[in-house]
């Protein structure tokens, strides 16, 4: 199983970015899929969450700017990014709850990381 994530790039202050995020490999179901990110020396924080059923959950530094939506037939999550601030520059990082096939193994798998640049 593995997660890739795209959709990265320079913006500048005020733009819009779209990540997303897909899934593949063996996979019987995802539960919780979301979004990290980390700026340079700080701390990897959470952006948002978005169960199965589609309930999503944000930090309170991108609600009501940020919107996370997912795709299960494609098992891709999907991270748009509105309103963006240069304090929004971070590696971004997708991670699901996924649940493999045959073994039924469950466990938290993470993407590669995206970069986010924000101009001001």
């Amino acid at each position: 199983v593995q997660l890739q994530a795209s959709g990265g790039g320079l913006v500048q202050a005020g733009g819009s970015l779209r990540l997303s995020c897909a899934a593949s490999g063996r996979i019987f179901s995802i539960n919780d899929m979301g979004w990290y990110r980390q700026a340079p020396g700080k701390q990897r924080d959470l952006v948002g969450t978005i169960t199965s059923g589609g309930s999503t959950n944000y930090a309170d530094s991108v609600k009501g700017r940020f919107t996370i939506s997912r795709d299960n037939v494609k098992n891709t999550v999907y991270l748009q990014m509105n309103s963006l601030k240069p304090e929004d520059t971070a590696v971004y990082y997708c991670t699901a709850d996924i649940i493999r096939s045959i073994s039924r193994l469950r466990r938290d798998y993470w993407g590669q990381g995206t970069q986010v640049t924000v101009s001001s």
